[in-house]
């Protein structure tokens, strides 16, 4: 991730994951199928990613402007704790997160890509968007993603703030857990021996 800013100390504060759906967890296109049905791509690695950052208590959630059986789909298979479509104002949803949840802006990481993103991104205390986002946000959100939106961007987000609040290792350890011999150190995979 580039940073204009440091990361870690405010990445440590966050409890709330807030998404744009459009160019940020899908690549952007829409494609239209017959009879007013879209089709979207979603990464399977960002899918993994919320998976893992609700594995660690921290919330998701999603505030799309347009309505999207697809992204509500999506958003139910994840299992994320805020889904807001079709919102004219996204920065009135916002704060209605924040009241509802006692939040502090501190506490919210919000991933964009457009200008609608950007009084969001003004706001919360981890702004970041995507690497292919519109070049006014890239001017003025601090943070941004090596990967483009849909491809990978929201897994950066979420492994780096896992990483910076001292998680990321638990969560190795939950998928390759360490073998320790009885005099210390890492053992290697045990084999079978064969008698001759």
């Amino acid at each position: 991730m580039r940073c204009r800013l440091p990361f870690a100390a405010r990445a440590r504060r966050i409890e709330l994951l807030l998404l744009d759906v459009d160019g940020v967890m899908t690549d952007g296109r829409i494609i239209h199928v017959g009879r007013g049905d879209e089709a979207r791509c979603f990464d399977v690695k960002d899918g993994v990613g919320l998976w893992l950052a609700r594995s660690q208590g921290l919330r998701t959630g999603i505030i799309s402007g347009r309505a999207s059986v697809t992204a509500l789909r999506r958003a139910s298979e994840l299992r994320m704790d805020e889904v807001h479509l079709e919102a004219r104002d996204k920065l009135k949803v916002y704060e209605r997160i924040l009241a509802r949840r006692r939040l502090t802006d501190a506490s919210i990481c919000y991933v964009g890509d457009d200008l609608v993103d950007l009084p969001v991104l003004r706001r919360v205390g981890l702004p970041v968007a995507v690497a292919d986002a519109h070049p006014e946000i890239l001017r003025r959100v601090p943070f941004v993603t090596e990967a483009r939106g849909g491809r990978g961007a929201i897994r950066e987000v979420i492994d780096a703030i896992l990483a910076a609040q001292g998680r990321w290792t638990a969560i190795l350890e939950r998928f390759d857990p360490p073998r320790v011999r009885s005099g210390g150190g890492r053992a290697r995979p045990a084999t079978r021996r064969r008698d001759r």
